[in-house]
């Protein structure tokens, strides 16, 4: 297949396209400065992910293409939340969105599949509930962001691809995202629980999420959203007990949650002191099977890759 890979610069695009590489499918990066870090296996083509100048040279290669998936957006946690932030985040998420979904209403031969990368904010603070892909939007900042990132991507439905929501928990990899940040406090004996331990941490350990991005791409029976997401969420408190058995070092010094807030911002209340206990119903309905189901063996696997 040719696919078409939006967003690939990032250590999970990264990791994406060499691992569709390595299954044999033909991967087009598509890149704001044509460049990506390290070799891939993938073909890298610049683009212009706002749109501003309407679809450009790199709309040709979606004409004629397999499948688009598209991870572009900037990092939720590379900066604080200030009000320019947060509009940084919103458009470079929706209009990227929306320049893709413009080149396939211009291409003659359409895609036949548009995965479009989202994250479990789409249910908001949920506490301890079990939430499945039935629930609904929440009403803050991610939940609200979330729904305008997927409304942008409903359009390829009329124009018969198929549309694949899915809605990622923390991917765990040392080589980037929240673990790579956890794991020298950690080491120098400084990590533990975020506020009372408590909250939930709906979490998939990277080689999981590969395998279900793939799985989304490749298997015509997905369709509609899905949570990328291990079986198994755990407490804050219970992911660091694990990651501290994972590096052999103790876990027991709190972060209290008003520190947070005074580095974070709001970003500390929606993404660490808060929870969410999301589980990936439909994926397990339909028989996707997870390597990690269980934190203590996907940290000591993450750990330890490279």
């Amino acid at each position: 297949m040719k696919i078409i890979l939006a967003g690939g610069s990032g250590f999970l695009g990264r990791a994406l396209s060499e691992h569709l590489v390595g299954r044999g499918h033909s991967v087009v990066v598509l890149s704001r400065s044509g460049h990506v870090p390290g070799s891939t296996g993938a073909r890298v083509v610049s683009w212009e992910p706002d749109g501003s100048t309407g679809p450009g040279v790199w709309a040709r290669e979606i004409d004629g293409a397999d499948a688009i998936v598209n991870l572009a957006g900037a990092g939720m946690a590379d900066k604080r939340w200030s009000r320019r932030r947060k509009s940084v985040l919103r458009e470079s998420r929706v209009l990227s969105t929306r320049s893709l979904v413009a080149a396939v209403r211009a291409a003659t031969v359409k895609p036949a599949v548009f995965v479009q990368g989202s994250a479990v904010g789409f249910y908001g603070l949920s506490g301890d509930d079990v939430i499945d892909e039935s629930f609904p939007p929440g009403q803050d900042f991610l939940g609200q962001l979330a729904v305008a990132w997927e409304a942008e991507a409903h359009p390829v439905a009329a124009l018969g691809c198929r549309l694949v929501l899915t809605r990622n928990g923390v991917v765990l990899s040392r080589e980037g995202g929240m673990l790579k940040k956890l794991i020298p406090p950690f080491k120098f004996f400084v990590g533990g629980p975020v506020a009372s331990g408590r909250q939930f941490l709906s979490w998939i350990h990277r080689d999981d999420w590969l395998a279900f991005m793939t799985w989304a791409v490749e298997t015509p029976s997905v369709s509609g959203a899905y949570n990328a997401t291990s079986p198994e969420p755990v407490t804050n408190a219970g992911f660091c007990r694990a990651l501290g058995r994972a590096l052999h070092r103790p876990s027991w010094l709190p972060v209290p949650g008003f520190a947070l807030r005074i580095v974070f911002g709001e970003m500390a209340d929606l993404m660490l002191v808060a929870g969410q206990r999301v589980v990936p119903k439909r994926a397990a309905d339909q028989g996707f099977s997870f390597r990690y189901p269980e934190i203590d063996a996907a940290l000591q696997a993450a750990v330890g890759s490279r």
